[in-house]
């Protein structure tokens, strides 16, 4: 049974370590917010890579059918939110930049359970999310005799274990550059830095 299980963080490796659009927002929010609210967010990456595997493991190969069917929409629904992020992002960041020190305060209103819950939703809609787990999976189930519950689980938790272990390693990196650049101008330039690349990923998406 531990075979699942490892399978399953090999996949979830696979979907996590290429960085796009869901990373380069996390390690962007993990330069500017807590340690908490960077965790948060990891983990809401991983949650989703972790349902997304159990969907893959049980879908089989109609869940290829139900793909072709909303892929479409997922890529406008993923470079609208990408767009949307990103100049939020672009906002907030020149108005804690030109503002004093109660301004600032009073922009970092980022709840943990927010961070998380705002991750959910953009990996949820992210192409690149469920395509990867689609090329995995599709055509092959868990196991040979079938998808028993045992198995998927156990694969379902590989991928989040993986995936939450690379997420919060981006975090992480994310924190020591914010150190790094602690200024308000080092700040600012983060931010932006995050949200120009979303938009590039936006604009990719919808010319891909």
């Amino acid at each position: 049974m531990i075979s699942y299980f490892f399978s399953g963080a090999v996949t979830g490796l696979a979907v996590a370590m290429p960085i796009g659009a869901v990373g380069s927002y996390l390690v962007g929010l993990a330069a500017r917010e807590r340690t908490a609210i960077a965790v948060a967010a990891a983990l809401g990456i991983a949650s989703v890579d972790g349902a997304y595997a159990i969907l893959a493991a049980i879908g089989g190969t109609g869940l290829q059918a139900i793909l072709s069917e909303v892929s479409g929409w997922l890529t406008y629904a993923a470079a609208i939110t990408l767009v949307v992020v990103a100049v939020y992002t672009m906002r907030t960041a020149f108005r804690r930049y030109r503002g004093d020190v109660g301004t600032r305060t009073q922009l970092s209103t980022l709840t943990p359970a927010r961070a998380y819950l705002s991750l959910v939703g953009l990996t949820a809609i992210n192409p690149a999310t469920v395509v990867t787990f689609a090329a995995v999976i599709v055509g092959r189930s868990v196991s040979e005799g079938g998808s028993s519950w045992p198995a998927v689980a156990l694969f379902a938790l590989g991928a989040f274990v993986a995936s939450a272990a690379w997420q919060l390693l981006l975090a992480g990196g994310g924190s020591v550059l914010g150190r790094l650049l602690r200024t308000r101008r080092g700040q600012l330039r983060i931010a932006l830095c995050s949200a120009f690349v979303m938009l590039g990923l936006a604009v990719g998406l919808l010319l891909s």
